[in-house]
């Protein structure tokens, strides 16, 4: 989850699923939980300007997941950290959540592809104009980036429509 899915939240509080998308099943939450690194995203307002952008999850007392997303602010010098709340919105075994960083509203945190390390992961918001490729190692290889390039393509994602955070090796 990054900057852009909260931008998404406040905007339209949907937790929607969108056509070609499909969650990751068995999921493990737990290997979920921890770092990851923005590669890449769709351009938004909100997120506009931040690099070095990583999200960080972790449990809630709750059962929950606590979201904790941080970046640069290039032009204020400064770093910006958001904090947040997921919870799933079908069975604990499926990649597909609901996330919330203002009240009541939740945006959809769908993982369409995941790698059996979990070191790689693909995630759309509640339509194709939120999409977001993290990764645990900040310079991930080519090859890798490409196989989720391709399942973004399939989805319907603009492959030129993609910010680079972070290169591929």
């Amino acid at each position: 989850m990054s900057w852009l899915l909260a931008g998404a939240l406040l905007l339209s509080g949907c937790t929607s699923l969108p056509d070609k998308v499909e969650p990751v099943t068995s999921f493990e939450l737990d290997r979920y939980l921890g770092e990851w690194h923005e590669l890449a995203r769709l351009d938004h307002s909100f997120e506009r300007g931040l690099t070095q952008v990583s999200a960080h999850y972790s449990m809630r007392e709750d059962g929950g997941v606590r979201v904790v997303n941080r970046g640069f602010d290039t032009e204020k010098q400064a770093w910006k950290e958001a904090v947040g709340k997921a919870y799933f919105v079908d069975s604990e075994d499926i990649g597909r959540l609901k996330v919330s960083f203002f009240g009541p509203f939740y945006g959809a945190y769908n993982i369409a592809k995941l790698d059996e390390g979990y070191t790689m992961a693909l995630v759309i918001g509640p339509n194709l104009d939120y999409a977001w490729l993290l990764a645990r190692d900040p310079q991930p290889s080519q090859g890798q980036c490409e196989a989720y390039l391709a399942e973004a393509d399939r989805i319907g994602v603009n492959r030129e429509d993609w910010i680079w955070l972070k290169r591929c090796d």
